[in-house]
């Protein structure tokens, strides 16, 4: 079974209210794949976790879109309580590089636009526009692309 999957399970639990069983699942996934993928988050249909998704961890106040690639040790992490308005929007057709974090701004949300791309090691601390293809500890645009080119 995938991490992918057994993050859905976990997903399925908490929705239903079986609270401690998801996160006996969420568990199971850690202990399995070396990650952190909260049961609260919220993950379109075809999510893709590069090298099983190792060492991703993400917060409940994450909505991930569909298409959305993510390489191992990324971290989208909400500087708020779990639950709270703040969150991290990952539109669809996003790839997010090994190693990046995303990171809000205290007690703000961020989002990350369609077709965007992160490289790895970049550490985004603001909203990325659509098609923007951002790098560097400091995330920076480096180009633009228009995110419905690709015949959409």
């Amino acid at each position: 079974m995938t991490p992918e999957r057994i993050w859905r399970v976990a997903i399925f639990l908490r929705r239903r209210g079986h609270i401690r069983l998801a996160r006996k699942v969420k568990q199971l996934n850690s202990l399995l794949y070396h990650n952190s993928l909260a049961a609260g988050a919220r993950v379109g249909p075809d999510l893709y976790l590069g090298h099983h998704g190792l060492g991703v961890v993400v917060h409940n106040n994450v909505v991930i879109g569909r298409r959305v690639k993510i390489w191992q040790n990324v971290t989208l992490a909400v500087r708020a309580p779990a639950g709270s308005p703040p969150c991290i929007v990952i539109e669809d057709d996003v790839m997010i590089g090994a190693n990046a974090v995303v990171i809000t701004p205290h007690e703000r949300g961020l989002r990350i636009g369609r077709g965007a791309r992160i490289g790895a090691g970049a550490v985004v601390t603001s909203d990325v526009p659509a098609g923007a293809t951002v790098v560097g500890p400091a995330a920076r645009v480096v180009r633009m692309t228009d995110p419905g080119a690709d015949g959409e």
